[in-house]
């Protein structure tokens, strides 16, 4: 099937964003996202032209808001105010990356094995867990997995996690599907809750500070005020903002705003050594 995105959508860009870590390039153009249960191959065909292996109503229904497609990223670059150029260019260089809407139990976790790992590291570690603990699903092409749920992973012990390369993660692993399990964490309940009162629910969890309760908001609650900071967007601060943080003038578009500083920083790692 075709779709039609007339928007800025950008597939390496998304990618290399440091915000999903099973997406893979394939032969020929085409990229594969997982999520949940489902999987996508989706490649452009065109200007503003994609094949996509789904139906339209999976399309609608799972995809679609997957990539944010309702929101008009090409209104929020141009609402970019002349007098921040810095982020004028990291957005130019930055876009067609959209926040994706990922599933809250896997960024939970994906963002806590994230904690001073690379991307290829982070992308080990899913993709581990997943093959060790997920469910496979068949497609015409291969046969891939599922992230683990936590129900999966109960009975996962700390040693697993660190054969997983989890590192010193892994109690912070086990107390994450304790407190899914137990309830005292409820990933579908805390979207009623404000931006603040959700990050305060993530930060229970052993081992979730600020950076990572923010990730996990902005990557799978749709929390796009919300704009995690880490080593590279420090440095940016500190270089090309004289140490005070510019987020908070774009309200809305502030967690957008970062993922552009993020991949700029990610493409000019000299400039902001």
């Amino acid at each position: 099937m075709e779709v039609r995105i007339s928007d800025l959508f950008d597939l390496q860009k998304i990618t290399d964003s440091g915000q999903c870590f099973r997406v893979a390039p394939l032969p020929g153009g085409t990229y594969r996202f997982i999520t949940g249960g489902k999987v996508l191959y989706i490649r452009k065909a065109a200007e503003e032209t994609y094949e996509v292996s789904c139906d339209q109503d999976t399309w609608e229904r799972i995809w679609s808001p997957y990539f944010d497609l309702a929101r008009n990223y090409q209104d929020i670059r141009k609402a970019i105010p002349a007098e921040d150029p810095f982020l004028a260019l990291a957005a130019q260089t930055g876009a067609g990356i959209r926040i994706l809407r990922q599933d809250p139990w896997e960024m939970l976790v994906t963002f806590i094995i994230s904690q001073r790992k690379s991307i290829p590291a982070i992308r080990s570690v899913v993709e581990l867990l997943s093959e060790r603990y997920g469910s496979k699903i068949w497609t015409p092409a291969e046969t891939l997995y599922t992230f683990p749920t936590a129900s999966q992973l109960k009975d996962v012990h700390l040693e697993d996690y660190i054969a997983c390369k989890a590192g010193y993660r892994a109690p912070y692993l086990c107390d994450a599907v304790r407190q899914v399990l137990s309830g005292s964490l409820d990933l579908e309940g805390i979207a009623a809750l404000s931006d603040e009162a959700l990050i305060t629910a993530l930060e229970g969890v052993k081992g979730v500070g600020v950076k990572v309760a923010n990730c996990v908001a902005l990557f799978a609650y749709g929390r796009t005020a919300c704009a995690p900071v880490d080593t590279w967007i420090k440095k940016i601060i500190r270089q090309e903002y004289q140490g005070q943080n510019p987020f908070d003038r774009y309200g809305d578009s502030a967690g957008i705003m970062q993922q552009y500083f993020f991949y700029y920083a990610q493409n000019h790692k000299a400039e902001t050594a």
